[in-house]
């Protein structure tokens, strides 16, 4: 028996919000939630009780935040982008870092890319991963190991890709 929509927002919504944010600033972010949750609501009924809700809603969520990016394009150019990070607690400085960082994560092959951000940003175990992408939890282990060295490579000035292991 599948629990009340209400407990899947409950116990999801933080995962899709992430994935929201790590594609849009706060704002976009907070209606890339919604839209998620808008369309999750009317696909609910027809999901297989034995569907994995939290891998089903990142994918979901990944969908709606880049329709959200590419309604609007960013106000700023990359040529206008510091050379190195900056300590901020500005709204449009950690717009620039998503943007950043989705950017550098984008180079990132697909499968590497994928794991990368199910994993860290949407919060799915390798288990889970290994089922979406039709693969094993190994080869899942391997492209997140891979996707974060290639990231680290890149200089990618984001403490949080430098902190995981």
């Amino acid at each position: 028996m599948k629990a009340p929509f209400e407990q899947i927002v409950h116990d999801y919504g933080l995962n899709v919000l992430r994935v929201c944010r790590a594609v849009l600033d706060e704002h976009r972010a907070q209606d890339a939630w919604s839209e998620t949750f808008l369309s999750a609501l009317k696909a609910y009924p027809k999901l297989a009780d034995d569907a994995n809700v939290l891998a089903w809603l990142v994918r979901i969520a990944h969908r709606k935040a880049i329709d959200e990016l590419r309604r609007q394009r960013p106000e700023v150019s990359w040529e206008q982008l510091p050379e190195e990070a900056e300590e901020t607690s500005d709204p449009a400085q950690s717009a620039v870092d998503n943007l950043q960082l989705w950017q550098q994560v984008g180079l990132l092959p697909e499968k590497q890319r994928l794991v990368v951000a199910y994993r860290y940003l949407g919060g799915l175990d390798y288990a889970q991963i290994a089922q979406i992408l039709c693969g094993s939890e190994a080869a899942a282990r391997r492209a997140a190991s891979d996707g974060i060295r290639k990231l680290r490579a890149m200089n990618l000035n984001n403490e949080y890709f430098q902190e995981l292991s």
